[in-house]
Order: C-alpha cells, then structure tokens, then sequence
C-alpha cells in the first residue's frame, strides 16, 4: 500500500488492536525455549511443533501434536507449558517502538486493546515484564473460539465501544492476521506478512500516526 494511502486508511481508525508476542512483546524466544522443552517432555518432534506454535492456542497445538491425550491429559499437558513460560521471563523485552506508539495512542487519545491467544496469567506476566499497561486485555480465558476465529477481535472492540470496522488490527502472525481480516478491520502486517498495510516494526506505524493528526 503506498503512503498517501496509507495516512488516508490511518486517518479512519478509531482504535487499534494488538496482538501481543511478536507484536507488542518480543517472546519468539522465550516461546520457542518452551515449546522445545514441552514437546521433548512429550516425546513429539521440537520442529513440528515450533513450525505451528506461534499465535495459536496452545490446546489447539497439543491436540494436532498429541490427539491421543485424555481430556484430562490434555489439560494437565497445557497447564504444563504455561507453567513453563511463565517461569520464563529472561529474555522477554517490547518489540522496536511498541512503547513509542502505544504512549503516542495514548497522548492522541485513540483507544487501544491487546487480543493474544495467550492465557491471561501469561499475558499478565509478559506485559507487565516490557511494562506495557492495556486498558483492555482479551485472552484465550475470555474467548470460546480462538484465532483464526475473529471472537477476541471482536470482543476487544466491543469493550472498547468501536466497531470493528473502525479498528486496525496489527498481527505478527498468519493465524492472527486471519482472525483479524475476518472481523472486518483494517490490518496491518509485521515480518512480512500480507496485509492492508505491511510494517517492517512498529517505528513505522508511529510515524503512519503522527502524518495522520
């Protein structure tokens, strides 16, 4: 999407919502050290369930990696790598210009919302790690579908008084960007991804802000 686009898409936006790892926070590390440890604990291959990992539920990432797990077994097997991440918090930092932009939302006045398919413990944990502070926080606890489905989208907008039509959704991931298009919201794209309006960090969509004011 070219620039004088882009600030004319921008200027239509009544609330942003953000994922949260490898949007807002950068855990691709701390999430790949557990999901390692947890699929050696449970004797699956660490590629197969790092190639899926990222952005989606872990209950749906255990089920496709282990479906012959107990419901019982398959709660006590996601209890286990919640307990695993969030006992790990070494090396969890905000991605380049996260706080730069969600103080600039803030100072605009334009309402934000984090929608991650973390649980709400972890995602506590890891916000409060970067110190980024939501005014809404919609987690996998809060939903009965998760992404790709557009349910936590469109309850963070709900609870922020915004249609979704008015929100630019911003997703590091294929999954969240799929949730977030089918909410109806504008997107945006970081690491490459396809999207309305594809940012190499969130510097960029600061700077998309500030020509729209």
């Amino acid at each position: 999407m070219g620039g004088v686009r882009e600030i004319m898409e921008i200027r239509d936006i009544r609330a942003v919502l953000f994922d949260m790892d490898g949007t807002l926070v950068d855990s691709d590390a701390v999430v790949d050290r557990s999901w390692s440890r947890w699929a050696t604990e449970y004797g699956v291959p660490v590629a197969d369930v790092l190639a899926i990992a990222h952005g989606s539920p872990a209950e749906a990432t255990i089920t496709r990696m282990r479906p012959d797990l107990s419901p019982a077994e398959r709660a006590a097997a996601v209890a286990r790598v919640l307990d695993i991440e969030c006992d790990d918090m070494s090396d969890v930092v905000a991605t380049p210009g996260a706080l730069e932009l969600t103080a600039l939302l803030d100072q605009m006045g334009l309402p934000w919302a984090v929608y991650t398919s973390a649980s709400t413990r972890l995602a506590k944990v890891r916000l409060g790690a970067v110190g980024i502070s939501p005014s809404i926080l919609v987690t996998l606890d809060d939903v009965e579908r998760g992404k790709p489905d557009p349910e936590g989208y469109l309850r963070a907008a709900e609870l922020l008084g915004v249609p979704a039509v008015q929100c630019l959704v911003v997703e590091d991931t294929v999954v969240g960007l799929t949730a977030g298009r089918a909410s109806g919201a504008l997107t945006a794209g970081l690491k490459g991804i396809a999207a309305d309006i594809e940012l190499a960090d969130l510097h960029q969509l600061a700077r998309l802000f500030k020509g729209s004011e």
